[in-house]
């Protein structure tokens, strides 16, 4: 079934931090920011900004299921969180998507916005001379497509076996990059004596 992103899904901006981020090493909560979230699916929890949100009313936490949207930039991507390890908030750069409805999982939607429908879409109509983004009405009018719970699940599954073959093998070329850098020093030290 096609319908529009807004039809299944509450969205709403990322905290309204002013500028940049303030760390503070006491404080009661972690902000999600544009760096410490990859396209590949992937959030680096233990990167996160620790800061203070005393001042701030109507503080939404971040939970397990919701998906936050790269907004800004060139790469306008959606990350599915799995886990939330610790009292986290994202960013004035990310909009926050909760699925509203149980005929949508979560993890099958951040798989469709990530794939090229939705990112050419994305493409066409980004705004912006200094900065591009993705403005919150293009977002709700997103086109969708709703399939049966069960073709959703294993999407899903393939999206996440696939992005978890996709850090093996960095893993791997990681590696013998490093092997083949010890092999060069170890030429070079045999060289020079």
């Amino acid at each position: 079934m096609n319908t529009l992103l807004t039809n299944y899904v509450e969205i709403q901006g990322g905290h309204p931090f002013r500028g940049s981020i303030p760390a503070d090493p006491e404080g009661n909560a972690y902000a999600l920011q544009i760096r410490d979230a990859s396209p590949e699916g992937v959030a680096n929890w233990g990167a996160l900004t620790r800061t203070s949100l005393d001042g701030y009313k109507n503080i939404v936490w971040l939970r397990p299921g919701d998906i936050v949207f790269a907004a800004r930039g060139q790469n306008n991507y959606a990350l599915c969180l799995d886990e939330v390890p610790v009292p986290t908030v994202c960013s004035q750069y990310f909009f926050l998507l909760r699925v509203k409805s149980p005929a949508l999982l979560p993890g099958f939607l951040a798989w469709q916005m990530n794939r090229q429908p939705a990112q050419r879409y994305f493409a066409k109509h980004a705004e912006g001379s200094d900065q591009i983004g993705i403005r919150r009405g293009i977002l709700e009018a997103l086109p969708i497509t709703v399939p049966t719970i069960e073709q959703q699940r294993r999407i899903a599954a393939l999206d996440k076996a696939a992005h978890e073959e996709r850090r093996a093998l960095q893993a791997l070329i990681r590696n013998r990059e490093l092997q083949l850098d010890a092999l060069a020093f170890d030429l070079l030290n045999q060289s020079i004596r």
